[in-house]
């Protein structure tokens, strides 16, 4: 086997033979044609370990855009790649030539047949949008892989997928009943069934006939048998079915323009059994017995897997589980409650065990299936916290052998030193794992060689194959000889030459394959090592290993809102694939191998894509595999413009507490308030500040809340329970008498200098709860505006100043309660690595906490305060995208509970985010992103409701662009106090 390890493919200055082959796609294509180097960088790779850049991208606009492509590629003798959402992990998805996305316009749901129960889609038909309209017929499509709210059922039907019920419903191949697809000679044909189905390609039936016995013995010989061309859905007595034969050929033979797929009937009820075995190798050896009870889905999940959901997102996350160090998770269906219950418990008692435990539908049993869903990110670190790669990903064998295969598995996996955490569909016998063989270097890629055809070798010994659900692809085409005789082989070249005798049919997968380390992306990757911005602790301190987190599993491009998520909200609005988490950092790991995006950091490229980034964070919470890219972009601004004239709104409003803080001083805030109230004055303004001409200016408080307490602060220490005192002092209680606990209020520079009120109702409400509340004479910024902006040197300052003022009461084991949650969750988070060398940081960071955190919190935190009754009060909450991404909704959620309200929670940013939305060229995307959650809202909202947003810019943008007044919760809560 060939042992190449270069890249091929790669130039940023366009060949003549690329420009002609643009100018002639142009010409016949109405949707998108891009050649340009940020685009081809953002569809370098999918969710695999390879690159291969394109010469050219196409966003097909129609059917008629994917024939266009075809017979130009045919023309002009250039291979081309079909592309839906970007999740496969083999390698299925990425091409020299050109590059064709289905899933931005090709979303049609055609017909649904509740009577047939069949639905006719589009390629790019997200499987999720097709489960929700078929959904009021009472029917779904059986397969669900994880990526079912991004993934397309063009790339489902090109890799054959199958998902977790694939156990009672099948594969996507079983689940098509005929494909509108056009071959690599440009015949277009419906493939089908029964006789005459082969008539439509020339010389497949005779192919058919001379290879039958071939067929007969070698392929098809169990369900997730899916490497290679499953020839066997050709023969007689399967049907002769051509469309079945085609799902699965990875774009190798046809280009899917139109399905017809089977749907079935919605369980009428189902109950989850997790059940707790030793290790995942005995959870394995459980599963013939169980596979009698005919179960709707069988999974498998490590218990360092879910460790990792704990380490990430917080115990609260994970429900209680049986004893154990490795569960299966079994869904037992029935037509009522009672059945699923009695054929569960029959179920557990042949499971052989340790211990057992039924969830049913609701929070619990949504929490489980998400763990299994984010396996592909949640595994993509090992348990010594090295990146674990796909590529060995999902294999599979028969069940009855899959508890023996993992043993020895295991035990490859010792010998060659890595590690991974297995998981996926059990009662299928197909494992995923993500290992950590190092990648990061030339001299690692004969290792992961040599891994790769020893897996292959084991699992041909259990009589297994390469592939489960997602395709050979150009992570295992090379490898097809070790579980397959000569003869197999020859029939799948035939069927290739029938149906594609040019090669130009995404080459390098299944026939002809590429070798298995050849275009690999992370070896070429160069270290950015850390000058003085974030240091990247989890990384090695290496701005190229973080942003090669991002291995592509594309939950960023997902409906994140209708999933309770916050995740990509540019994207959201404007679909492209610039705008997604994933196709930011594919554009930053181009830049770090300086191939494609030229200049470094200061690359137009990759400023394009970081230009509509919010900075929101959710990335950092959402993403399973922990990519955080308002971090990335402070990282690339901060080193674009280091010691260099920056634009003008990185003074504006990256200075904005600066500016705040001397208005206040110099008493200028009527005056302020006065001119920027004349609307040509305040525009003028705007303008000259880099800031669009539609917003307006936050009027500045006539007196800061610190101003308010140094003037007040006496009069309100002896009548609240208050004080004043030097930073961390050892004073008795403010009370004689009573041992309240004392905590710090931290009014940041927003709260201060724009809405002081805010501040003063949480020293109300903490008073009234019981605390002995601390408020230090000194303001103390975080710096979250120099951070947003990438002014990292100016942060570190502002941070050194928060910690001589915040950090000897932290160091002294006095909480820190903040008010408004972006800044908060600077403590929390960026804190640590922007001054990672200072104790006091790591104690400030341990010690800061949310209103409804403390006020949740048992003792000594906490007091066990009843909060006054909101019975009978509406409440509309939008969190701030940071504190959902670092401290989370739900001690908020839990506070407005036990207070009595009904609350309804928003999903996703308003659309402001700080300095984004002000900023000149944000603002259409502004307002498109409030139009997914906060403005729909608030139109629809009952008179009376209460809108509650702890964020000042969260306020802000629903009085800019609704007119609608928001309070924080402790303005809510003060309200109500006992007078």
């Amino acid at each position: 086997m060939p042992t190449t390890t270069q890249p091929h493919g790669s130039s940023a200055t366009p060949a003549p033979e690329q420009t002609e082959l643009v100018s002639m796609l142009r010409r016949v294509v109405h949707g998108e044609v891009d050649s340009s180097s940020r685009r081809r960088a953002e569809y370098s790779t999918d969710a695999s370990n390879y690159r291969v850049p394109p010469a050219v991208v196409v966003i097909a606009r129609d059917v008629d855009d994917v024939l266009a492509a075809h017979e130009v590629a045919r023309t002009a003798g250039v291979p081309l790649t079909m592309r839906g959402g970007g999740t496969s992990v083999a390698g299925n998805a990425v091409g020299t030539g050109i590059v064709v996305d289905t899933s931005r316009h090709l979303t049609a749901i055609g017909h649904i047949d509740p009577e047939a129960r069949t639905a006719v889609v589009e390629p790019g038909v997200v499987m999720s949008s097709l489960q929700r309209a078929a959904a009021p017929h009472g029917l779904r499509f059986g397969p669900d892989p994880s990526t079912q709210n991004r993934a397309t059922l063009g790339g489902m039907i090109g890799n054959n997928a199958c998902g977790p019920h694939a156990v009672a419903y099948g594969r996507t191949a079983d689940n098509v009943v005929s494909l509108d697809v056009v071959d690599g000679t440009g015949r277009r044909f419906t493939a089908g069934a029964g006789d005459g189905a082969l008539d439509v390609v020339p010389g497949l039936g005779s192919l058919v006939t001379a290879g039958m016995s071939t067929i007969r013995t070698e392929l098809g010989r169990f369900g997730r048998q899916v490497s290679g061309y499953s020839l066997e859905h050709l023969l007689p007595e399967h049907g002769t079915d051509l469309a079945k034969m085609l799902v699965g050929t990875e774009g190798t033979l046809v280009t899917v323009l139109g399905a017809t797929v089977r749907l079935v009937p919605v369980a009428d009820a189902a109950v989850l059994v997790v059940l707790g075995y030793p290790d995942m190798p005995s959870a394995a050896d459980a599963v013939p017995a169980l596979l009698a009870h005919d179960p709707l889905a069988i999974e498998g999940l490590d218990a360092r897997l879910v460790d990792v959901v704990r380490r990430h997102r917080g115990e609260a996350q994970v429900p209680d589980l049986p004893e154990g160090a490795g569960w299966l998770m079994v869904e037992m269906g029935g037509a009522t409650r009672e059945e699923a219950l009695e054929r569960a418990r029959a179920m557990a008692a042949d499971a052989g065990a340790l211990a057992g435990r039924v969830i049913p539908p609701g929070a619990e049993a949504t929490a489980m299936w998400q763990i299994r869903a984010d396996g592909a990110g949640l595994a993509g670190r090992t348990p010594d916290g090295s990146q674990a790669w796909p590529g060995w990903e999902d294999a599979a064998v028969p069940p009855e052998r899959l508890g023996a295969y993992l043993r020895d598995f295991d035990a490859l996996m010792a010998e060659h030193g890595v590690d991974g955490l297995p998981y996926g569909h059990f009662g299928d016998g197909c494992i995923h794992v993500r290992i950590g063989l190092p990648l990061e270097r030339g001299e690692d890629v004969p290792g992961f060689r040599r891994f790769m055809t020893e897996a292959a070798r084991l699992v041909a010994r259990y009589g297994g194959s390469l592939s489960g659900e997602h395709g050979d692809g150009r992570a295992r085409s090379e490898l097809l000889p070790l579980i397959y005789s000569a003869d197999v082989l020859d029939l799948f070249g035939g069927v290739k030459q029938l149906f594609d005798p040019n090669n130009l049919m995404n080459p390098g997968v299944l026939v002809d394959p590429r070798p298995v380390d050849a275009d690999l992306r992370r070896p070429h990757a160069v270290p950015l090592r850390r000058t003085d911005g974030f240091t990247f602790p989890h990384d090695g301190g290496d701005f190229t290993t973080a942003v090669h987190r991002c291995v592509g599993v594309g939950k960023c491009r997902a409906d994140s809102t209708a999933a309770g998520g916050f995740m990509c909200p540019s994207y959201l609005a404007t679909r492209d694939e610039k705008d997604v988490t994933r196709g930011r950092a594919r554009v930053l790991q181009e830049m770090a191998n300086g191939t494609i995006v030229g200049d470094g950091w200061r690359s137009r490229e990759v400023h394009e894509v970081l230009d509509l980034c919010l900075s929101c964070k959710a990335c950092s919470r959402d993403c399973p595999a922990g990519v955080d890219m308002a971090q990335y972009k402070a990282e690339v601004l901060h080193r674009t413009y280091r010691r260099r004239l920056r634009p003008v709104n990185h003074y504006a409003l990256g200075w904005l507490p600066r500016w705040t803080r001397l208005v206040d001083r110099l008493r200028l805030a009527t005056v302020a308030n006065t001119a920027l109230g004349v609307r040509p004055l305040a525009r003028l303004v705007l303008k000259v500040g880099g800031m669009d001409t539609r917003r307006s200016i936050p009027r500045f408080s006539r007196e800061s809340f610190t101003r308010w307490w140094q003037r007040n602060g006496d009069g309100v220490e002896h009548a609240a329970g208050s004080s004043r005192r030097p930073a961390g002092a050892d004073a008795p209680p403010a009370v004689p008498g009573e041992e309240r606990p004392r905590v710090v209020l931290w009014a940041d520079s927003f709260s201060d200098g724009f809405d002081p009120d805010a501040p003063r109702a949480v020293l109300e409400v903490l008073v009234a709860a019981g605390y002995d509340v601390i408020v230090p004479d000194e303001p103390a910024c975080c710096g979250l505006t120099w951070i947003s902006t990438g002014q990292l040197t100016g942060a570190r300052k502002r941070l050194q100043g928060l910690l001589e003022v915040l950090g000897p009461y932290a160091v002294n084991g006095v909480p820190i309660v903040g008010v408004e949650p972006s800044c908060t969750a600077v403590l929390r988070s960026d804190l640590v690595e922007l001054i990672p060398d200072d104790p006091r940081a790591v104690a400030v960071s341990r010690s800061t906490y949310t209103l409804a955190e403390v006020l949740t919190a048992p003792a000594p935190l906490g007091t066990a305060w009843t909060p006054p009754s909101l019975e009978g009060v509406t409440v509309v909450a939008q969190p701030h995208c940071h504190q959902h991404s670092v401290m989370g909704f739900d001690a908020d959620k839990t506070l407005l509970t036990r207070a009595g309200a009904t609350l309804s929670t928003l999903a996703g940013c308003c659309g402001l985010a700080g300095n984004f939305g002000m900023e000149k060229g944000h603002y259409d995307v502004s307002v498109a992103v409030a139009e997914n959650a906060l403005l729909p809202a608030l139109r629809d909202a009952e008179p009376g409701t209460v809108f509650l947003a702890d964020g000042f810019s969260c306020r802000t943008q629903a009085d800019q662009l609704a007119g609608r007044g928001g309070m924080h919760l402790a303005q809510l809560l003060a309200e109500r106090l006992p007078r």
